[in-house]
């Protein structure tokens, strides 16, 4: 039975999590350097002013460096997790794989610090390697929890079918497994991406003098006269997020459906 009360809760839920997202796209368009109300008038220049800052392309180069090399990284470790976790039992399985997801659950304000104390206990000068490492931390149980769901819904008979016809594991894995499962890789890829990308804690703790995006934009607040091009910036990346999460769903559900399962749920 549907409740309206859930209903007008979910409602007013949405409503107050996605209005400041809404809002972006206003204020990036509004000719005025005051976020306010009323609306002054309809202008691109802060997308342009947005589009000439050098410091802005320098972040987002490294952003764009940090963002492919975790989410490459991210998911080569969550492939070989995942693929061991479904298929072969081992001692302490259960423990090992909770070590892997822990990062999942822990406040990145925490890892991020402990991360900072071994790093410089070690003598590791802080740099965008650093970032990248701390990123590959919290983007792995993502890959593996994306590339379980993958492996798992894979027809194990497909594979004892390929040994009957005398394929060896290493041929049977890539001819065979890594097709099925690709749409879950690239499913992976895109998540580890945008969560990389978007991440801010890791990035400010272990950026040293590299500057990221989450990091540049965090900084131009301080300057009021900047905020309507953090806005334009804001609509671009919330324009971006969305295009890649939602073809990292479109890849996980043909992944499934290539497979022969059942959708139980997705990221959107």
């Amino acid at each position: 039975m549907r409740s309206p009360v859930f209903r007008g809760y979910a409602i007013v839920y949405l409503i107050f999590l996605y209005a400041p997202i809404i809002l972006l796209p206003l204020f990036a368009f509004n000719d005025s350097k005051v976020i306010a109300f009323p609306l002054q008038g309809f202008t691109t220049a802060w997308f342009v002013e947005m589009w000439q800052d050098t410091t802005l392309w320098n972040a987002v180069r490294n952003s764009l460096t940090i963002s492919v090399s975790v989410a490459v990284i991210s998911t080569l470790l969550g492939l070989f997790a995942a693929r061991s976790s479904t298929r072969f039992n081992f001692p302490a399985k259960a423990g090992i794989m909770g070590l892997i997801m822990l990062p999942m659950v822990l406040p990145e304000m925490i890892l991020a610090m402990a991360l900072l104390v071994v790093l410089l206990a070690v003598g590791i000068e802080l740099s965008l390697l650093t970032i990248i490492l701390g990123h590959v931390l919290i983007c792995t149980p993502f890959a593996v929890a994306i590339l379980s769901s993958a492996f798992q819904s894979l027809d194990r008979s497909l594979e004892e079918a390929a040994y009957d016809l005398g394929e060896t594991p290493l041929s049977t894995f890539w001819l065979i497994i890594l097709p099925l499962v690709m749409p879950g890789i690239i499913s992976s890829l895109l998540i580890c991406f945008t969560i990389s990308l978007d991440e801010f804690i890791i990035a400010y703790f272990l950026g040293g003098t590299d500057t990221v995006l989450s990091v540049y934009i965090y900084g131009q607040f301080r300057f009021p006269a900047k905020v309507p091009a953090v806005m334009a910036l804001g609509t671009v990346l919330v324009l971006l997020s969305i295009a890649l999460l939602a073809t990292a769903e479109y890849f996980r559900r043909r992944g499934i459906a290539k497979a022969g399962g059942k959708d139980t749920g997705g990221f959107l």
